[in-house]
């Protein structure tokens, strides 16, 4: 190239401005979901009033827009039954996810037992398959 940057400088910086997780994790379906908030509680009867009262209306953004506007304007009395559901259910998340860590720290160990066990078996046939085949090309020559 003529008086600028050589390919491989080029290609270099391209991959330095790239950002951002390169892998992503499964997601495992067993895991049990995280709790709503106080909010999304509230979200839940707030719909259901809402869609009664304006039946026509399929924008998500006005339900929401509404229901942030009646959140704000709730006192602390007002908002205590939604944050106590909301915490009753994140004692509830917290229970399933110690079962769920339980298990899958017991499914883990047995898994990482049989891996183990199973990479030493492939080395040692690796290194057997190696030191075959040198006896063989020196057999043949």
């Amino acid at each position: 190239m003529k008086g600028g940057k050589s390919k491989a400088e080029v290609k270099d910086s391209k991959l330095a401005v790239k950002k951002g997780k390169t892998k992503k994790q499964a997601k495992d379906p067993n895991k049990p979901k995280r709790p709503p908030s106080a909010f999304f509680v509230f979200m839940e009867e707030f719909r259901k009033q809402f869609k009664e009262k304006h039946p026509n209306n399929k924008s998500v953004a006005a339900v929401g827009k509404a229901a942030g506007g009646k959140w704000k304007s709730l006192s602390d009395a007002e908002k205590a039954p939604y944050e106590a559901k909301a915490e009753k259910r994140k004692k509830e998340y917290e229970k399933s996810m110690q079962a769920y860590n339980k298990k899958l720290a017991e499914g883990r160990n047995i898994a990482d037992d049989d891996d183990e066990s199973d990479k030493s078996k492939s080395e040692v046939n690796d290194d057997e398959e190696k030191e075959g085949s040198a006896e063989e090309d020196e057999a043949d020559e």
